[in-house]
């Protein structure tokens, strides 16, 4: 993804030979009918707890009263006094019970519970007894404190997020499913060739990949090969997108007004597909240098990404006005899978004052905010400035030097503490200069 580019687009993947159902019962049948996709329960998760002895042979010593948090997966038999057996079964081993949701199948149930256990109890004996206890295809790994917010309060906390937002969509995603990586392909290609992407109206659930149709155009792809969805999860994943849809382009209002050294101020704020033509213009001004040390690639081309770059499908974009209106450099936080990418442009006439800088600073905070461990940049050793703006941040960095091209990666561990708080946080109301789009 890094080798000579700075964007990140997805290829539409492969069509599947497989029929793709589209019915809910049908859904339901082939969904119950799936076997075998859970680890065997001789085999802990890659997450969960490897219970060891210490050097001599001797067991290792738990404080009494000790405790681990698990996050369980579960097929039960969908008749009276199943779930009873099941439960009755970990209370034999002193596992407590904090949350349960029922995921109904045609045949059976998919129970998820959040369970407290001994800590010296491993996850091999706790999938040992829900087996006897009437369980099936289970799954388990180590959950923490942030599992103990209840499902419903999660989800509106996050349907929240995605009204006020429509860069939270992906994240939201997320955090919905867990350990899961999205994909928005866009509908069409830089060149304008449609790319076929779009699934149909009512999506497509494939096992352990959902097909989700962007509201923007093109497609949302979910992936999560540990553990297939089900169609509870799919209708959850569906309800968010339509909100999103319904809800149409929207970004944060609020902006900060950012004095430079030299006296003069340039108020950040938000930017979206909205700020499309006045990125153009902003362009039209940059030299051949700035716009080839930023785009990598042909000067001429550098206006077919801006669509992609302000959509707010595929991250978060900064960007400074002045006083009189006039855009002068843009910062991107863009998805890219289970990593983010960091970019700069800053007009040639405004750069080495600390625009730039800031912007990067802030996007950082950004990324830190929604739970990203680390950013990193693609640029050229010959972009000082963004080497420079990379070095301010004060936190870990990797280099890399691919065909020519630098990649710098920040590690985020200490970002949270440092970094200033996004222009995105809620903010009173700063006067702004009126965009050409009418934010």
């Amino acid at each position: 993804m890094r080798k000579g580019v700075c964007m990140t687009f997805r290829s539409t993947p492969e069509p599947s030979s497989r029929p793709r159902p589209r019915r809910w019962h049908d859904l339901l049948a082939r969904w119950s009918r799936r076997q075998g996709h859970a680890p065997p329960g001789t085999s802990p998760s890659p997450a969960a707890d490897t219970h060891t002895a210490d050097p001599a042979g001797a067991p290792e010593t738990t404080p009494p009263g000790a405790t681990t948090l698990w996050r369980m997966r579960t097929t039960v038999r969908d008749e009276p006094g199943a779930l009873a057996a099941l439960c009755a079964a970990l209370a034999g081993y002193r596992v407590d019970i904090l949350a349960l949701q029922t995921h109904p199948l045609t045949d059976g149930t998919v129970d998820e519970f959040l369970l407290r256990a001994p800590e010296d109890l491993p996850s091999t004996e706790l999938t040992d007894a829900v087996t006897a206890g009437g369980g099936s295809d289970t799954w388990v790994e180590r959950a923490d404190a942030h599992d103990l917010v209840d499902a419903p309060t999660r989800a509106l906390t996050l349907a929240t997020r995605t009204a006020l937002d429509a860069a939270e969509l992906p994240l939201a995603l997320r955090q919905l499913f867990g350990r899961c990586t999205i994909h928005s392909v866009p509908a069409t290609s830089l060149t304008g060739r449609s790319l076929d992407s779009a699934p149909p109206a009512e999506g497509v659930l494939e096992e352990t990949v959902m097909r989700l149709r962007d509201p923007s155009g093109g497609a949302i792809i979910i992936e999560r090969p540990y553990l297939p969805f089900t169609p509870t999860e799919f209708a959850r994943a569906r309800a968010l997108v339509e909100l999103d849809a319904r809800l149409g382009p929207r970004i944060p209002h609020g902006g900060d007004v950012l004095t430079l050294p030299e006296g003069n101020a340039v108020t950040v704020r938000r930017a979206d597909t909205g700020d499309l033509a006045a990125a153009r213009e902003m362009h039209a001004r940059c030299s051949p240098a700035t716009l080839g040390l930023r785009y990598h690639g042909p000067v001429g081309d550098a206006d077919r990404y801006l669509a992609h770059l302000l959509s707010p499908r595929f991250g978060r974009t900064l960007a400074a006005y002045t006083a009189s209106g006039r855009l002068v450099a843009l910062g991107h936080l863009l998805w890219d899978g289970d990593e983010t990418e960091v970019a700069l442009i800053v007009e040639d006439e405004w750069q080495r004052r600390g625009v730039g800088r800031e912007l990067l600073r802030r996007l950082v905070a950004m990324a830190a905010e929604t739970g990203c461990e680390s950013v990193y940049a693609v640029t050229q050793s010959a972009n000082t400035g963004m080497v420079a703006a990379m070095r301010s941040l004060e936190l870990p960095l990797d280099y890399q030097i691919e065909q020519g091209t630098l990649v710098i990666s920040a590690r985020l561990d200490q970002a949270s503490a440092s970094a200033p708080a996004p222009a995105s946080a809620p903010a009173p109301p700063l006067p702004l200069p009126a965009p050409p789009h009418g934010h």
